[in-house]
This record gives C-alpha cells, sequence and structure tokens, in this order.
C-alpha cells in the first residue's frame, strides 16, 4: 500500500492537471503557446504610432579633471585608425551647442573604433532623457559612425517609457571639435516612429 500512495498522487495530479487546463487564462493557454499572448493594436493602451523630430547636442568630452568619455580598452600601438579603442560614455545632451544650454539628457553607453582603413566607430548608446514628457525615456541609437563624413545616418533600434516600440534613424553632423583635447560637439537630429 505505501508503494501505491505516490503512483496515485502522481496520476490524480496528472488527471487534475488535464481537468484544469481549459479553464487556465489565455497567457498560459492558447494558440502562441504556454508563456505568449497575442494582443490587437487597437486594445485599450496602445496608442496612434506618430512621428517625433527633435534636434540635440552631444558633449563627448575625453579632456580635463571629469571627462564623459572613457577609454577602457587602448588602440592598437600601430594603427593609424585607433582600431581596437573602447570608450564608455556618460555624455551630456543639450538643446542648444554650447555646454552651458539646456540638459536635456545624458547618452549612455559606448563606441568603440570599429575599422582599419578609417576613423570608423560602431555607436551603442541611450539617450536618456530627464526633462519635459521624455523624462525617465531613453532611445537606443546602434550603428556605424564615419566620423570625418558630413552626415553620419544611424538606426534607432528601439526604446523604453515614451518611446517604447521606437524606430527610425539619427543624423549626426559634426558642430566642432577640438583636436588639441579631442571634445567634440556633434549635433544629432532625430526621426522617431513611436506611440
Amino acid at each position: 500500500m505505501a508503494r501505491l500512495l505516490p503512483i496515485l498522487f502522481a496520476r490524480l495530479t496528472i488527471i487534475s492537471a488535464l481537468l484544469l487546463f481549459p479553464f487556465l487564462p489565455p497567457s498560459f493557454a492558447g494558440k502562441n503557446g504556454g508563456f505568449v499572448r497575442s494582443i490587437s493594436r487597437k486594445d485599450p493602451g496602445i496608442k496612434e504610432e506618430k512621428l517625433s523630430t527633435f534636434r540635440l547636442y552631444w558633449h563627448d568630452v575625453v579632456s580635463g579633471r571629469n571627462p564623459t568619455s572613457v577609454p577602457i580598452i587602448k588602440p592598437q600601438k600601430n594603427s593609424t585608425t585607433a582600431f581596437g579603442m573602447v570608450s564608455i560614455i556618460d555624455d551630456p545632451i543639450t538643446e542648444g551647442p554650447e555646454l552651458s544650454s539646456k540638459l536635456v539628457g545624458r547618452a549612455q553607453g559606448f563606441y568603440a573604433s570599429a575599422s582599419q582603413e578609417q576613423i570608423g566607430l560602431l555607436m551603442a548608446m541611450n539617450f536618456a532623457f530627464i526633462e519635459g514628457k521624455y523624462n525617465g525615456s531613453t532611445i537606443t541609437v546602434l550603428g556605424r559612425n564615419t566620423v570625418f563624413s558630413k552626415v553620419r545616418e544611424m538606426p534607432v533600434i528601439g526604446g523604453t517609457g515614451a518611446f517604447r516600440f521606437a524606430r527610425g534613424y539619427v543624423e549626426a553632423r559634426t558642430h566642432t571639435v577640438d583636436l588639441n583635447t579631442g571634445d567634440a560637439i556633434v549635433q544629432y537630429t532625430c526621426h522617431v516612429i513611436h506611440y
């Protein structure tokens, strides 16, 4: 009898689960699998898509006592393009080109020199906004930046908060660069489709 109890318990558990299966919530039972539930874009909470365009100024400060860009991997010694260099950034983003203009967010992430032929960076960064209706929201930029090109285009691959489901692109244009210090100000024009 003692050996029979575990077998009976196991069978009762299986039978109970099979009987309850049709009554489980849709997130656990459905055509899409046990952990996926499809929703319609017409459901409450899903708003109409809109296109937002805004201009920001990104300040990459590599000099001084408080740099906002710090190299964490040095480039190859014999490279003319700084190939292999990786820098972590926490760069201020402002409304105007002056560092003293209104701070609207921070560009946080990294860039890496990923080209042996020209100065070409892999940019991976979040624009984390701290101002106005976008406070607490982010957009994520991931792409190639050939820094000596007049205009560089990089994709927006996502976002959070007001920019959930974001997609689009940014155009980067060098505003100023100090060749002695390496400090740079870049104008970013962002075109973002979001809800």
